[in-house]
């Protein structure tokens, strides 16, 4: 397993904290600051998926216009965590 810790740009989320396995899946995603409940739900429902599949379906998520989003910074993330 392996750990990402992710500085979040133009969300009301901080960070992001992420588990993949061995074999690019996510085991765990947790947030700092942002609507919690929301950021759960996402965390949930990401569990066990393939990396590239999360980055697939969330990238370019947009909030209020900002140009970005949790879930598009998720993605972003992701996107970082190369190998």
């Amino acid at each position: 397993m392996r750990t990402l810790d992710y500085q979040t740009s133009g969300t009301c989320s901080r960070a992001i904290h992420i588990t993949l396995t061995d074999d690019d899946r996510l085991e765990s995603v947790t947030f700092d600051g942002g609507c919690h409940g929301n950021l759960q739900g996402i965390g949930a429902l990401v569990h066990g998926m393939k990396r590239a599949d999360v980055i697939a379906r969330l990238r370019g998520i947009d909030c209020k216009a900002r140009g970005t989003s949790c879930p598009d910074q998720l993605a972003r993330a992701l996107e970082s965590a190369v190998g």
